[in-house]
C-alpha cells in the first residue's frame, strides 16, 4: 500500500505526485528621457501569460479544463531634482487588468529631502493592487481534512464550522442551529499606504541610522474562509456527509497594517561593525465578526544583532597547526537573530502556532592574492537549534558550506 501511495502516480490514479507542465510567459519594456534640466520621464509596460497544466492535481483542470490567465499593466511617471539636489519628487501612476477583474488605478507620490549629504527624510504615499494568485482563482487540491479551493465564481450555501458543531451538542441533533453562508468571489487586493523614513550617518559619522515607519489600508484584503457543504437528508433529519472547503476570498471589512524597522551599525575603528536592526508588524482586523482568515503570517517582533571585521589579520587568533598559515585579509560575521512565535494561517494544514526561536550564523573568508581567490566557510543555525518557521514545514537545523572562487 505503500509503495503504491509514494509512486509517481498522480492524485487521480491513486497515489501521491502531482503533474505539472505549467507555463509563464511575460514581457515587459520600458523608456525613459529627460525633459528640461530637472524633469525626468519614464513609462513602461508589462504582460503575462499563465498556462497552467496540472490534470486535476493541483488546479482545477480536469475533464478537458483549459486554464488560460492573461495580466497587464501600464504605467507612467516623472522625476523632479532641484538644481541643489535637495529635493527629489516622484509622481508615478499605473493601470492594470487581468481578464477575471476590472481595471484598477493605482497612483503614487513620494518626496525625499536630503539637507546634506549623509541626511535623507523620505515621505511617500502609495497605492497597489494585488491580482489574486492562480491560487487564489484556480486551486482544486484536497489536503484529506478539506479541499482548498480558488474562487473566481463564489460558491453558495455553505454552513460554518462552529454551527456545525453546534446541531450535535445536545441528545437530538438540531439542524435549525446550522448558519448559512454564501462565499463572494476573490477580487483584487487594494492598498493604501503611507511611510515615513530617515537616514544618516551620527556620532562623528561612527552610526548609521536608517529607519521607517509604515501605515497600510487595505480594501477587499485576501484571505480565505472555511465552510461545510453538507447532504442533508430532510426526512430523517440528520446530516449523511458533506465536504470541508477552504475557499480564496476577501474580507468583508478594512484591514489596516502598521509597523517599523530599524537598523543601526557602529563602526569600530576602521575594520569591525557592530550591528542591531529590529522590526515590528501588526495586523488589525476593524471587524471581529469578519470571517476571513487573514494569513497575514508574520512574526509581531524580530531583531537581528551582528558583529562583522573585514581586512584583519587573525594569525594570533589560530591554533598552532595551522597558525604558520597566511591568515591576512580576513573577514567575518556573526549573526545572532530572535524570532516571536506567531499563529501561521492558510497553510493547507490550516492554522497553527509557531514558537519562538533563535538562530546563529556565522561566516569567515579569506583571500588568497597569490591564486585571485577567495576562501570562505560558514554555517547557518550554526547551534543546530531545530526550528520550525513554517506551521507543518520541517524543523530545520545547521546547514554548513565551503566555497572557493577563482577571478579570472
Amino acid at each position: 500500500m505503500k509503495t503504491a501511495i509514494t509512486s509517481l502516480k498522480s492524485f487521480g490514479e491513486g497515489g501521491s505526485g502531482f503533474y505539472d507542465r505549467s507555463a509563464l510567459y511575460h514581457t515587459q519594456g520600458e523608456h525613459s528621457w529627460r525633459v528640461g534640466d530637472f524633469w525626468k520621464v519614464t513609462s513602461g509596460f508589462s504582460a503575462r501569460l499563465y498556462t497552467p497544466n496540472t490534470q486535476g492535481t493541483i488546479f482545477a483542470d480536469t475533464n478537458g479544463v483549459v486554464i488560460r490567465n492573461q495580466e497587464a499593466g501600464l504605467y507612467t511617471g516623472t522625476e523632479y531634482r532641484d538644481r541643489r539636489n535637495h529635493w527629489k519628487i516622484n509622481l508615478t501612476a499605473r493601470v492594470d487588468k487581468n481578464v477575471n477583474f476590472p481595471v484598477i488605478f493605482s497612483p503614487a507620490a513620494s518626496v525625499v529631502y536630503t539637507p546634506d549629504k549623509v541626511t535623507y527624510w523620505r515621505l511617500s504615499l502609495t497605492s497597489g493592487v494585488r491580482n489574486p494568485t492562480l491560487a487564489d482563482q484556480y486551486l482544486y487540491y484536497n489536503v484529506g481534512r478539506a479541499i482548498l479551493l480558488g474562487n473566481i465564481n463564489g460558491y453558495d450555501s455553505l454552513v460554518t464550522l462552529p454551527s456545525l458543531f453546534d446541531v450535535y451538542d445536545g441528545l437530538i441533533p438540531d439542524l435549525n442551529k446550522l448558519n448559512w453562508f454564501n462565499v463572494n468571489p476573490v477580487r483584487p487586493e487594494r492598498v493604501r499606504s503611507v511611510e515615513l523614513g530617515y537616514k544618516s550617518l551620527l556620532a562623528d559619522r561612527r552610526l548609521s541610522m536608517d529607519a521607517s515607519a509604515y501605515f497600510n489600508v487595505y480594501r477587499d484584503f485576501i484571505g480565505y474562509q472555511l465552510g461545510f457543504d453538507p447532504i442533508i437528508d430532510y426526512t430523517l433529519q440528520f446530516i449523511t456527509g458533506g465536504q470541508v472547503y477552504r475557499i480564496a476570498t476577501n474580507a468583508q471589512s478594512i484591514v489596516t497594517t502598521m509597523g517599523f524597522a530599524g537598523g543601526w551599525n557602529y563602526f569600530i575603528g576602521e575594520n569591525y561593525t557592530a550591528g542591531f536592526n529590529y522590526s515590528w508588524n501588526k495586523l488589525n482586523k476593524l471587524e471581529k465578526e469578519d470571517p476571513i482568515i487573514p494569513a497575514f503570517n508574520t512574526p509581531e517582533h524580530k531583531f537581528n544583532l551582528s558583529f562583522m571585521g573585514s581586512g584583519i589579520d587573525l594569525t594570533d587568533a589560530m591554533p598552532d597547526g595551522i597558525k604558520d598559515w597566511n591568515w591576512e585579509n580576513c573577514a567575518f560575521n556573526v549573526n545572532f537573530k530572535w524570532v516571536q512565535g506567531f499563529t501561521f494561517e492558510g497553510s493547507p494544514q490550516f492554522t497553527g502556532y509557531v514558537p519562538t526561536y533563535w538562530l546563529v550564523d556565522a561566516m569567515l573568508s579569506k583571500e588568497i592574492p597569490k591564486w585571485d581567490a577567495s576562501l570562505k566557510i560558514g554555517a547557518s543555525n550554526l547551534t543546530n537549534n531545530m526550528v520550525m518557521q513554517v506551521y507543518g514545514g520541517p524543523r530545520i537545523g545547521r546547514m554548513a558550506y565551503a566555497s572557493l572562487l577563482f577571478e579570472l
